[in-house]
């Protein structure tokens, strides 16, 4: 079965950036697309940005200009980076992979991502 690492978060001043980075390893069959979610406390989980296996990507309103995803979706691994962060942006953060069928019902332990003075 699918699993994923993530890490790179942190606390870190309104303003500031992170990096984070995410290998996934398993059975992953037809990959077609990574992405980042993040979960807020008393929040739904949503979607942050996606890349798909051609190098397409798509970013939430929320995060447009200010994170970039990158990575190699052949070799499961994903990267967002995340400029003039603010404390709305304060939540976990997961990557997942998507098949033909979708997104993976199955998470990794994420990381957190704290934004604060």
């Amino acid at each position: 079965q699918v699993q994923r690492v993530e890490s790179g978060g942190g606390l870190v001043q309104p303003g500031g950036s992170l990096r984070l980075s995410c290998v996934a390893s398993g059975s992953i069959f037809s990959i077609t697309a990574m992405g980042w979610y993040r979960q807020a406390p008393g929040k739904q989980r949503e979607l942050v940005a996606s890349i798909t296996s051609g190098g397409s990507t798509n970013y939430a309103d929320s995060v447009k200009g200010r994170f970039t995803i990158s990575g190699d979706v052949a070799k499961n691994t994903v990267y967002l980076q995340m400029n003039s962060l603010k404390p709305a942006d304060t939540a976990v953060y997961y990557c997942n992979v998507a098949d033909f069928g979708g997104w993976s019902v199955s998470w990794g332990q994420g990381t957190q991502v704290t934004v604060s003075s």
